[in-house]
């Protein structure tokens, strides 16, 4: 389980990311250049991975340290397979 801490700067991320969409929304509205409009959604990209990878980061530390992801049948190998293969 992640902590509380954890848990809202995860969201405030997501609501930062949220922002940004709205703002490419609006963009898309306005026929702003499509370079514009690019690197913006390679900021939201950015910003969505950095969320990803660090959930999975706070995932494989608890199941690593706890026996919460034993006793759900989960093993170190399942665990790692899982994370290796989130998409990028």
């Amino acid at each position: 389980m992640i902590s509380p801490e954890q848990r809202d700067d995860l969201i405030r991320r997501l609501r930062r990311i949220e922002g940004q969409t709205q703002g490419i929304q609006r963009m898309l509205e306005e026929d702003r250049d499509c370079k514009e409009v690019l690197n913006q959604l390679a900021s939201v990209r950015a910003a969505t991975r950095s969320v990803s990878v660090e959930l999975a980061r706070q995932y494989a530390l608890t199941c690593l340290s706890s026996s919460d992801c034993s006793s759900s049948g989960d093993d170190i190998d399942t665990i790692v397979d899982f994370l290796l293969h989130l998409p990028s």
